[in-house]
């Protein structure tokens, strides 16, 4: 540390490229900084450090990996702690983690390797025009940077971390029950499902906050590890409609569930809102493109005889966008879908009766959700989570029917059979019993264009859109994706996967080679760099990076 303060020393009020004579590693008390990559002038993106503790002497065991999922409760404690510090060093900003928010996914801001545990930061290293500022250089990473370490990391609660690690236990023995009992999702009881407004994602307090309370028809009691069982409403797989008035918490609960594919650390109010893993999100999405998607089972006999079995266009309309969605999330391998009647088509999800009489099957190339909805399940065995508001003839192919009353919802499965018997809607189906092909194609990804002039470029911007090469793939309408960390290991793995696929391939066979890299060597695999750390990525799942594949606007596909 004492040659690091010399050196800052002996560059203070030089250009700004002095800073390369701090690249490297240099011991501290009871830690190691490297600076693995240094700015190139004040305006280019932040200088890429590690600092590195014994794990020895912090006390970390392998109890904390003894799961894929403590692990990741492990990387985000320390995360999180190390961004609270950060963010108390008000009016000293210059030092970064990429940092957690609600949900806790893998991500590379912090490593466990065998002897260390690694903090990896960006830091904007200070200076006046292109003139370095030694002085107070040596302020952000010889003071600055070591209290935060020291409180963040060195003083960091055995008790806290243990609990956090704990609840990941639980959360994977709630996992594991639905798993075993054909359920694929859980809500526990006391959950709070509301957020505190429509851009934050952090629990909703104060009197009117109504807690969940499951309807005692699908109530389950759950044993768990370290503590008490928990109840709660499960979900049993098949064909499930939330209905209910207008702001009665339909959507909220849905969305709870969406989230659910991720586990939350303590105070979320969602710590065991649990979902099947590979559930998927599915909506309209008006003017996206589409490559080569099979969407024959929603929509055939168009106009001028067009091949919908390998459907393409620039600009699809909202009940084309939903159905090639539907079917691309299949093709990736999702289990479960989640789909909103706020943010579908109308003419997807339904054709009603006098709609049929006035104009004809033969006349209408779209067949609706609610006609193939059954044989999903029945066929393929996905099953649906559907919020409806308007169209009560969905509970004609419904399995279960839960009514949201004031955040309160209750099994009103009897009640919707019986007024479905007494009010038939006279609807013909227009389906037949088998839901239709689920035929594939092979991507050419090898075709990714990461070039942006000379070089390669592509990364995350935002949640909602990544950036490769020449291209902006838009990602808005992708509503699992909760980080722009995800979004730059999107970006890095599409292009780590062109360069090891020199043929078309099958989209699956795509995804199972990134998840089986991520697993085998962690999301680090992905990144280029070699001399720095990427300690800005977060664990997408394969359904999030087939998707924006897909939306690839210059995507090449065979049948």
């Amino acid at each position: 540390m004492k040659q690091l303060i010399q050196t800052l020393k002996r560059i203070d009020r030089k250009g700004y490229k002095a800073y390369n004579d701090i690249k490297g590693s240099h011991e501290f008390s009871d830690f190691k900084l490297h600076m693995d990559h240094v700015q190139a002038d004040p305006f280019a993106s932040p200088s890429r450090a590690r600092v590195t503790l014994s794990r020895k002497a912090l006390e970390l065991g392998p109890e904390v990996e003894e799961s894929d999922a403590r692990r990741v409760a492990a990387i985000d404690f320390f995360a999180l702690a190390v961004q609270q510090e950060l963010s108390k060093q008000k009016g000293k900003p210059g030092i970064i983690i990429d940092g957690p928010g609600q949900e806790m996914i893998d991500r590379t801001a912090v490593k466990l390797s065998k002897d260390h545990l690694e903090i990896r930061l960006s830091i904007h290293l200070p200076a006046r025009g292109r003139t370095i500022q030694g002085q107070e250089a040596i302020e952000r990473l010889t003071k600055q940077l070591p209290e935060a370490v020291q409180h963040a990391v060195q003083q960091y609660s055995r008790q806290k971390l243990n609990a956090q690690l704990e609840l990941a236990d639980q959360q994977q023995a709630v996992r594991r029950y639905l798993q075993d009992n054909d359920c694929i999702a859980f809500v526990a009881n006391g959950s709070v499902l509301p957020r505190a407004s429509g851009v934050s994602n952090r629990p909703m307090s104060g009197k009117e906050v109504i807690s969940f309370q499951s309807p005692k028809e699908r109530e389950v009691t759950i044993e768990l590890p370290h503590g008490e069982p928990i109840t709660g409403m499960a979900v049993p797989k098949g064909v499930t409609i939330i209905v209910g008035g207008g702001y009665h918490g339909k959507s909220t609960l849905l969305e709870s569930i969406e989230r659910g594919v991720y586990n939350h650390r303590a105070g979320d109010g969602r710590e065991f809102v649990i979902a099947d893993p590979s559930a998927v999100k599915v909506r309209a999405e008006d003017g996206r493109s589409v490559t080569g998607v099979n969407i024959s089972p929603f929509i055939a006999n168009l106009p001028a005889d067009k091949d919908t079995s390998f459907f393409t266009t620039e600009n699809a309309s909202g009940s084309t966008s939903q159905a090639a969605n539907i079917m691309e999330g299949l093709e990736a391998g999702a289990g479960t879908l989640l789909i909103d009647e706020d943010t579908s088509a109308t003419n997807f999800m339904i054709r009603d009766a006098r709609m049929q009489a006035l104009v004809a099957k033969r006349k209408e190339p779209i067949t609706p959700f609610i006609d193939k909805v059954r044989a999903l399940y029945d066929d393929e065995g996905i099953s649906t989570i559907l919020v409806v508001g308007g169209a009560g003839d969905y509970f004609d192919v419904a399995d279960y029917v839960i009514m949201l009353e004031e955040y309160v919802p209750y099994d009103v499965t009897e009640e919707a059979r019986r007024i479905a018997s007494e009010h038939p809607t006279n609807r013909a189906k227009e389906a037949g019993e088998a839901f239709g092909s689920l035929t594939g194609c092979r991507i050419a990804v090898n075709r990714f264009d990461a070039r942006k002039g000379k070089k390669e470029k592509v990364s995350g911007k935002g949640r909602d859109t990544v950036m490769y090469g020449a291209e902006t793939i838009d990602l808005s309408a992708v509503e699992q994706l909760i980080t722009g960390s995800q979004t730059n290991a999107i970006a890095e793995a599409i292009r780590h996967a062109s360069r090891q696929f020199e043929k078309p391939a099958p989209l699956p066979e795509v995804l199972d080679y990134i998840e089986q890299t991520i697993d085998s060597q962690s999301l680090d695999a992905l990144s280029p760099f070699k001399n720095q750390h990427p300690g800005d990525m977060a664990r997408p799942r394969r359904f999030e990076i087939a998707s924006a594949i897909n939306r690839y606007r210059p995507l090449r596909v065979e049948r």
